[in-house]
């Protein structure tokens, strides 16, 4: 078995930015500016937009971070949208989900310019990325893409099963799967799956995506096959300084020992995540998708 490490590769990935960035600055552009919108005080979302700060800052990025309290209404959250769709200054931005339930999450993408949608939400990127032109591709998909890519697994012809079917991972993933650049033919599962155990343990690319914490079990994944976590829910843990621990779909120390490959929780997709939208970012700034 052999731990796919995506805080690994996310670092190459983010010394190749850093140094694309460096050229840019020397060559007389600016740095590229990604801006965050955060509503309210969930611990997950502050903790991983300050990861997003860290890491503008590691590549050479300009950040901004817009606040607002939970009560803040649709009205002002989606003015603000408007002002940074029209800030020239500004490459892209992401709005931190998930929202309060008073704000419509499906209205505030829709009003993201889709040339600064660099979380990749926008209808228009979504369906441009369905069709094969260039896009902005949702972070956490294009991350385990780069991962199977980087570690030359063979992904042409092979059965992949994603089990999940959310617009942000599960939807697009499959797409991307299916794409001729990777070549797999792609089952989505989901809670629903009539037979699902059997479903899964067919795959030769598993692909856990259902925010259940260690759904997979051993019974469900064939010998030899990659496993692919992107579940993170954060679980009270008594063995922490926090008190809390992140928790993967996978039942890690059930599946490992079949597996060819897995990712583990933490430091597997989560790193990717964080490093595409930088990515992207950097290709708003380029004007390598909307010329």
């Amino acid at each position: 078995m052999i731990l796919i490490d995506g805080k690994k590769v996310a670092a190459e990935m983010k010394q190749e930015i850093a140094e694309e960035v460096k050229k840019i600055v020397e060559n007389g552009g600016r740095a590229p500016h990604l801006a965050a919108i955060l509503v309210g005080h969930d611990g997950g979302s502050e903790t991983y937009v300050a990861y997003k700060i860290k890491d503008c800052e590691a590549v050479g990025f300009k950040s901004s971070l817009i606040r607002y309290e939970d009560d803040v209404t649709e009205e002002e959250l989606l003015s603000k949208i408007d002002e940074l769709n029209n800030d020239d200054e500004l490459d892209g931005f992401i709005v931190q989900l998930p929202l309060p339930k008073h704000i419509s999450e499906q209205k505030v993408i829709e009003a993201i310019n889709p040339k600064k949608d660099v979380d990749g939400f926008h209808p228009a990127n979504v369906g441009r990325m369905v069709i094969g032109l260039p896009s902005y591709i949702s972070a956490t998909p294009y991350g385990i893409v780069e991962l199977l890519k980087r570690y030359n697994i063979e992904t042409s012809g092979k059965n992949c099963v994603i089990v999940g079917r959310s617009n942000i991972v599960g939807r697009p993933l499959s797409v991307l799967m299916s794409q001729k650049a990777v070549n797999a033919t792609v089952t989505v599962a989901h809670s629903r799956t009539k037979d699902l155990e059997e479903v899964c343990r067919n795959a030769d690319i598993l692909i856990a995506a259902i925010g259940v914490p260690e759904f997979v079990k051993g019974n469900m994944v064939k010998d030899g096959a990659v496993v692919i976590d992107v579940g993170t829910t954060r679980v009270k843990s008594d063995k922490t300084k926090s008190g809390w621990k992140l928790k993967g779909d996978v039942l890690f120390e059930d599946v490992a020992d079949k597996c060819s490959y897995i990712t583990p929780v933490p430091g597997g997709v989560g790193p990717m995540t964080r490093v595409s939208l930088l990515q992207n970012t950097l290709l708003s700034a380029k004007k390598e998708i909307y010329k």
